[in-house]
C-alpha cells in the first residue's frame, strides 16, 4: 500500500485479478482493510468480476475451475459420412466433411466447419447410403470436390488460428476409420497430398477405454450409455456424431481426464 487510501493495493488486486490465485483474495481483503477507510471496498467482489467478465475471463476461469488443464489449446472433432452399400462399394468417398473446434481450457465448441462433398467415382447415393446417413441426393448434388473442399479446410484453419506454430490441435475421431483409413486412401486415390495436421489425432473410443475401464463396442452409444448422456440428433450424420464426441470429451473432462495422441506418427 503506497499512501493512505491503499489505491495501489487496490489496483494491483483489480488490474492483476487474472493472474491472482482465487483463494489468495480473501486473505489479501483481510490484510487490506485495517489499512483503509471504511468504505473503499465496497463492491470490491463485485468490481473485480464485471472487470474479468469484460476482458472475456468469467466462463473461462469458471470452467478452469472444475477440471484439471489439457495438453492441447484446442480439440478438432471430426466425423466423415463416405458412400456405402451392402456389399461395400469401392472406392468409398467422403460425403460430410465436418469439424468443430473445441476449446481446450472450457471444452466449448467455438466454430463450426462443415460441408458436403459431390461424390465422383459413385456420384448417385445408395438407398443404404441414404437411410444410413440421412444424406439424400440432393445434398451432395453440385457441391465441391473433396479437393475443393480439403482447400476450403485449410483456409478455415487458417482463419481460426490453426495453423499457428504456437498454437496446439488435434484432431479427435470416434475410432481410426476417419484419418487412418478413410481420408489417405481417397486421397491416395485421387492424388491428393494429404496435409500433416490430418496426421496425428486422438481416437475417443480409446480415451474413453482408459478413462472408463471398458471398451465401447457400440462406439458412441455405449459411451453415451456409459456416461449417462443423451445421445445427439441422428446417428451416422456427421455433424451429429461430432456433437456426441464434444459432448463426451467435455463429461471425462469435468472428470478429470487428460486426453492424449493415441496415433502412432506416420
Amino acid at each position: 500500500v503506497s499512501d493512505a487510501s491503499g489505491c495501489s493495493m487496490i489496483a494491483l488486486l483489480h488490474t492483476g485479478a487474472a493472474k491472482f490465485p482465487q483463494h489468495f483474495l480473501p486473505r489479501a481483503r483481510q490484510a487490506v482493510c485495517p489499512l483503509l477507510p471504511a468504505g473503499v471496498l465496497q463492491g470490491y467482489g463485485s468490481v473485480v468480476s464485471r472487470k474479468l467478465a469484460s476482458h472475456g475471463f468469467g466462463a473461462s476461469m469458471a470452467a478452469m475451475s472444475s477440471f484439471p488443464p489439457q495438453r492441447y489449446h484446442y480439440f478438432l472433432v471430426l466425423d466423415f459420412e463416405a458412400t456405402c452399400d451392402k456389399p461395400q462399394i469401392h472406392p468409398q468417398e467422403i460425403i460430410e466433411f465436418p469439424i468443430l473446434k473445441l476449446n481446450g481450457r472450457t471444452m466449448e465448441i467455438e466454430s463450426t466447419f462443415h460441408m458436403y462433398v459431390q461424390p465422383v467415382v459413385h456420384p448417385q447415393l445408395t438407398p443404404f447410403c441414404t437411410e444410413l446417413t440421412g444424406i439424400i441426393q440432393g445434398m451432395v448434388d453440385g457441391q465441391p470436390s473433396l479437393q475443393q473442399v480439403l482447400e476450403r479446410v485449410d483456409e478455415w484453419m487458417a482463419k481460426e488460428g490453426l495453423l499457428d506454430p504456437s498454437v496446439k490441435s488435434i484432431f479427435v475421431t470416434c475410432g481410426d476409420w476417419d484419418l487412418k483409413v478413410m481420408l489417405p486412401g481417397q486421397c491416395q486415390y485421387l492424388g491428393l497430398p494429404v496435409a500433416d495436421y490430418f496426421k496425428q489425432w486422438i481416437n475417443l473410443k480409446k480415451a474413453y477405454s482408459f478413462a472408463m475401464g471398458s471398451w465401447p463396442k457400440n462406439g458412441l452409444l455405449d459411451m453415451n450409455k456409459g456416461l449417462n448422456l443423451q445421445h445427439i440428433g441422428r446417428p451416422h450424420s456427421g455433424i451429429d456424431d461430432c456433437k456426441n464426441i464434444a459432448n463426451i470429451m467435455k463429461t471425462l473432462a469435468h472428470r478429470g481426464f487428460i486426453f492424449k495422441q493415441t496415433s502412432k506418427p506416420f
